[in-house]
């Protein structure tokens, strides 16, 4: 076994998780990853805890067929239900997998199912948890990379000292917490403001997102105004999503295009009211992701990258006097800031061409 594989269980079981003795552990992997599954259980064993492995991770194929075949009308299994309620540790590890296997499923369908599956991701969110990914060859294909140029990405974006990128993003963390207003111009295509008063910014440094590298925030429900092009490509629903276009008046998405798929799109922003709302701010700032690989849990951590997600907002950046935006869905949208793009916070630019301030003191205020 390469020994990077060991040293990613054991951050995910020191760091990410804090694993403690008796912990009942849930471990749902892709087969791809079963080295990564198996050094999880000497970990696992070595603290003291009891490990139970799912494979819901390879489900696509079988949520695939369950959803073409079923009548829309979802409820939440209660079996699963109890298995998270018990668990006290729940780690997800992504690995292989065709990545648009459900995309001859009805969007309509896929969102009444995620309706559905709301409290059992509740409960998952409220146990200690982690959201890792091993490098499988299939990810490499849809990455154009090697195997083991993939691999050397993974690890070298995953193994790393988190105390010191901690304490390197500390430093946007305090810009960003008192802060006001933000501003995101990107272009001619992405001028776009809002409010994150009385919101925390939280400092992701690999706890619960492994890799993390990112800082990010919740907008104020209401205050978003102006417009994004979102000039990443992602995959949801099994279907790439491109130049996803969005216009905000009073913090609602008021027009919206995409130049491919945009009906899935639409879709996502219909699920439900607070589908039409910003629920999340975030700021990429992790070096060792210096490629697009089709891979949200990467792609968002990138240096020179913005993200917004429409839908639910994380419990812990609103502020107790804010209004929580609520939502069954949570959708990463990309902006690419690397060129022609700034971020200002309280009007100081802060960030520009994907430089902070605290990088290079020579970006014009």
């Amino acid at each position: 076994m390469d020994p990077r594989v060991r040293e990613h269980a054991e951050i995910v079981a020191d760091h990410s998780v804090e694993l403690q003795a008796g912990d009942d552990v849930v471990i749902d992997a892709h087969p791809d990853a079963a080295d990564l599954v198996t050094a999880l259980h000497e970990v696992i064993a070595d603290r003291g805890a009891n490990p139970l492995t799912v494979q819901d991770r390879l489900g696509a194929r079988f949520r695939r067929a369950y959803l073409r075949n079923h009548d829309g009308d979802f409820e939440t299994p209660a079996h699963v239900q109890a298995l998270y309620d018990e668990m006290d540790v729940y780690i997800a590890i992504r690995g292989g997998g065709n990545a648009t296997e459900t995309s001859d499923v009805d969007p309509e369908t896929t969102a009444a199912y995620q309706q559905a599956q709301q409290p059992l991701l509740d409960e998952r969110l409220s146990k200690r948890w982690c959201l890792t990914q091993y490098p499988a060859q299939t990810n490499a294909q849809l990455a154009q990379l090697s195997t083991e140029g993939y691999e050397n990405f993974v690890w070298d974006a995953v193994n790393k000292d988190w105390d010191a990128v901690r304490e390197h993003q500390s430093q946007m963390v305090d810009i960003l917490d008192p802060a006001d207003e933000v501003r995101i111009v990107s272009g001619d295509t992405t001028d776009v403001t809002m409010s994150v008063a009385g919101n925390p910014t939280l400092n992701d440094y690999g706890e619960r997102n492994l890799p993390g590298g990112e800082v990010f925030t919740a907008p104020v429900a209401d205050s978003v105004e102006g417009e994004v092009l979102f000039d990443k490509p992602l995959y949801h629903q099994g279907r790439e999503v491109t130049d996803a276009y969005l216009t905000f008046e009073d913090g609602e998405v008021v027009d919206h295009s995409a130049s491919k798929n945009e009906d899935v799109l639409t879709e996502v922003l219909d699920t439900d009211a607070g589908a039409r709302r910003l629920g999340e701010l975030g700021i990429g700032m992790n070096r060792d992701i210096d490629q697009f690989t089709y891979n949200m849990l990467f792609d968002e951590k990138m240096g020179d990258t913005v993200h917004m997600a429409v839908g639910r907002a994380y419990d812990d950046t609103v502020g107790e006097d804010n209004e929580q935006n609520d939502s069954a869905v949570h959708v990463d949208m990309i902006v690419d800031m690397s060129e022609d793009s700034y971020i200002e916070v309280d009007g100081e630019r802060v960030q520009e061409d994907g430089t902070f301030v605290f990088e290079d003191n020579e970006i014009e205020q």
